[in-house]
């Protein structure tokens, strides 16, 4: 159903979503405890109050014609933070299949169980791409150790979105709670990948601040990275990022909210006063996820 929807955005039709949001990080599970870095998050970011019931999380985006592909991130030796599953992602979208696609995640530092689970969320769960997170799950996407994960979603055909730049995670406390924003740096851990794995779809997730500009040239000297526009307000965006979007780049920049932390409402309200061309708008929006995810059936 979904596919059909989105073939529609073109042509024209009775149903056309008015955008796809990649970066949306899905309501915990009703089971989940008390996320204090979601509540620390919120404050740092002045979020918007958001639904946190999966049903009302559903007509929150079904009311605003947006498709949103949903997140999670797994830092199961990192971290004790309440975190979801991919069989909770996998289920959210079995229940609203018109309204969402679902990432997976897997902690690079399970090895071979990683592996597996990669596996099984594509062939099995149906999902579509995989998120990461290398600040809070602590690793350098360059590293080999790693490289199996890395082929094995290559060979999967799915994006992996990668989170870049700082993390609001843990900010403004003493020592960001231990947080170290390094392994957030496009170059050289993200170029290096891309390098090594020309056939794996790479979205560099963020303007990846304070490294905004090795982010532009990774992306415009490497095909198969692309970058998305979440976790800032376009209002914030740097005038060279701008630049960018409307002309090297306008094939492969992504609309992203960072859903709860910014909210597609204002993401779109300061996207209209931000200076990109007409033509570029609904490449931004729409066109260029239509492509990376593969709906264009």
């Amino acid at each position: 159903m979904l596919a059909t929807v989105l073939s529609q955005c073109i042509t024209g039709g009775p149903s056309v979503p008015k955008a796809i949001d990649v970066h949306v990080h899905a309501p915990l599970p009703p089971e989940s405890g008390r996320d204090v870095v979601g509540e620390q998050m919120a404050r740092y970011f002045r979020s918007e109050p958001t639904p946190r019931d999966p049903e009302e999380f559903y007509q929150y985006y079904k009311d605003r014609d947006i498709i949103a592909v949903l997140l999670w991130v797994d830092a199961r030796t990192q971290s004790d933070r309440p975190q979801g599953s991919n069989d909770w992602i996998a289920e959210l979208v079995r229940r609203h299949p018109d309204q969402f696609i679902g990432f997976g995640s897997v902690d690079p530092h399970m090895g071979r169980e990683a592996v597996r689970e990669a596996r099984r969320c594509v062939e099995e769960l149906g999902l579509r791409g995989f998120k990461f997170h290398p600040i809070t799950q602590r690793f350098e996407a360059n590293d080999p150790r790693f490289y199996p994960l890395w082929q094995t979603i290559s060979d999967l055909g799915v994006p992996a979105l990668f989170h870049t730049g700082q993390t609001g995670v843990g900010a403004r406390t003493p020592g960001q709670s231990g947080i170290k924003n390094k392994y957030g740096r496009p170059y050289p851990y993200f170029d290096d990948l891309a390098a090594d794995f020309p056939e794996l779809t790479i979205i560099l997730a963020h303007p990846s601040f304070p490294w905004v500009d090795e982010q532009l040239s990774v992306a415009n000297l490497k095909t198969n990275v692309y970058i998305d526009l979440s976790g800032w307000s376009p209002k914030y965006f740097s005038p060279n990022l701008v630049q960018y979007c409307n002309t090297l780049l306008q094939d492969k920049a992504l609309f992203g909210s960072d859903y709860p932390a910014i909210t597609p409402d204002r993401w779109l309200r300061d996207f209209a006063e931000v200076p990109f061309s007409e033509e570029v708008r609904p490449k931004i929006l729409l066109e260029n996820a239509r492509q990376v995810l593969k709906l264009t059936g």
